[in-house]
């Protein structure tokens, strides 16, 4: 080593140089920041790093990172969408053990990072020793955890752009596909009824999604007639429910699910596509229901029940006049495939009710409007409209004829193909008029085994409900009197191109109207 020469410097002039640091000490190297924070998947719990946060799923919430991705072959792409998607639904650990294929989080926009720096995201998946799920890559080849994030961002960006475009060319081809049918010389009946019942159509993505919006749910709660009459079914007739395994078809907010167990079900499982699940499983957390319902993302067509059967299907399956969206379908689907012998499904029974219509303010204003628009006729418009079911409130004073049943459904027996029928009627005239329309609703009943019945009508005359009434506007109204009847008949089908949606079909004095509903 140097020494030093300059004999000015004695020992003691070095007693007051600032201390050099030793290189030995790791320590003195570190720098300053902030400590990086993360929050548990399904708590409210931070921790100071990754390996701390699974720890705690794995012991407080029975969630093993490295089961999920063993068990459905994740990579880090399918990883990172997983984190994602836990986040953006806030769903529990255990919804995730009913996950069926296709998987809810495989899709593009769980790329996207919930979190600003989640320190889960950046969590090598293939480092799991601990977990025996793996050894690290060292390969130097492999991209960086950063290059992949920014990859897996453009890609989602782009897949948002390409969905973006799917969606604006769906919608021209559905457009096209309804003037196709509207022009069509559109006839169907009990013989094409099994035909359209098994078609398989892809269009349920926009009806599912429909039901993912909350504004729809809160009309539907708020419809007093409705859930209320469902609430006091089951409350009234709590016998029925007690120790039982209850299925709630199309479950939505699961507020059917809720009242299930308040009447004493043991069990009871709820089942729906859309994406209001995710917000009915806090619903069910939040009040404390979690250890009795259960609720499964899925079509009931396509996901397996964690039973083999039930006691109990409950449904609110109805829809414009009864069987628009043609949710009945699956109900017979469930109580074929899971009801126990002797079991029930509620309602028990639905039957489907016309009237005759004298209004001819509505007509005109419908109908002869276009005959002159600011002093132009546009009364070509008249074929286009007439066609269009229209579903609106039907005031009592408007209706000119006792009401007749057109359909009695008994939801223990029918079957898919009884929903396709014709009907001929005969409308008693209560009054002289010109019958402008006809108009359609139903009656819904709880009564099998019953101890007090509970039924409601979205009739007219009855408090209204959010599905009002279906009605059918005739080109020429048909003058008619009091004491005579109105004689006809009546086809209702699912519609070929969109099965969720239906083709009603008017005869009357030798006059055939068709209509859709959709």
């Amino acid at each position: 080593m140097a020494q030093c020469t300059d004999p000015s410097l004695e020992e003691e002039d070095f007693d007051d140089a600032p201390e050099l640091l030793d290189c030995d000490n790791d320590a003195a190297w570190e720098d300053d920041d902030v400590k990086r924070e993360v929050r548990c998947l399904f708590c409210e719990r931070i921790f100071s790093s990754a390996e701390e946060t699974y720890s705690h799923c794995r012991s407080q919430h029975q969630f093993t990172i490295s089961k999920v991705i063993a068990e459905h072959g994740l990579d880090f792409y399918g990883y990172i969408k997983l984190i994602n998607f836990i986040r953006s639904t806030n769903c529990t650990a255990e919804s995730l053990c009913h996950v069926t294929s296709p998987k809810p989080w495989d899709k593009e926009e769980f790329f996207r990072p919930v979190m600003d720096d989640d320190l889960l995201l950046q969590y090598d998946v293939e480092d799991m020793e601990h977990d025996g799920t793996g050894s690290h890559n060292t390969d130097p080849n492999e991209p960086s955890l950063e290059d992949r994030c920014k990859e897996a961002d453009s890609r989602a960006q782009a897949a948002e752009a390409k969905l973006a475009s799917a969606l604006e060319e769906l919608q021209k081809m559905r457009q096209l596909a309804q003037d196709f049918v509207m022009n069509a010389d559109v006839r169907c009946g009990p013989s094409s009824a099994g035909a359209i019942a098994d078609l398989d159509e892809n269009e349920d993505g926009a009806y599912f999604s429909s039901y993912g919006h909350f504004g729809i749910h809160e009309k539907m709660l708020k419809d007093a007639v409705r859930t209320e009459s469902y609430r006091d079914f089951m409350y009234q007739n709590a016998e029925i429910f007690k120790d039982k395994v209850v299925l709630d078809v199309g479950c939505g907010t699961g507020i059917l699910s809720m009242f299930a167990a308040k009447a004493g079900a043991k069990k009871v499982i709820g089942v729906d596509q859309s994406e209001i699940i995710y917000n009915a499983m806090d619903i069910i957390r939040l009040n404390k229901l979690e250890d009795r319902i259960s609720l499964i993302k899925g079509r009931i067509e396509e996901i397996d029940l964690p039973v083999e059967k039930v006691d109990i299907i409950i449904s609110e399956w109805m829809g414009y006049f009864l069987l628009f969206e043609s949710m009945l379908d699956s109900v017979i689907y469930a109580k074929d495939k899971y009801l126990a012998a002797g079991g029930t499904v509620y309602p028990d029974r639905c039957n489907m009710s016309i009237v005759a219509v004298c209004d001819p303010k509505r007509h005109a204003g419908k109908l002869a409007f276009w005959d002159d628009v600011y002093g132009f006729t546009m009364s070509c418009m008249r074929k286009a409209a007439l066609p269009e079911a229209l579903v609106e409130i039907v005031y009592r004073d408007t209706i000119i004829s006792h009401p007749f049943i057109i359909k009695d459904i008994n939801c223990q027996t029918t079957s898919i193909k009884d929903l396709d029928f014709s009907s001929d009627f005969s409308l008693s005239i209560t009054r002289d008029g010109e019958c402008t329309a006809v108009a359609g609703y139903f009656d819904v009943l709880f009564e099998k085994d019953c101890h007090t019945p509970v039924s409601f009508s979205t009739s007219p005359k009855c408090k209204e409900t959010h599905w009002k009434q279906t009605v059918f506007l005739l080109e020429t109204p048909i003058v008619v009197n009091a004491g005579k009847t109105l004689d006809g008949k009546i086809t209702v089908c699912k519609n070929r191109k969109d099965p969720r949606s239906l083709i009603v079909t008017l005869s009357l004095q030798n006059l055939n109207q068709t209509y859709t509903l959709q």
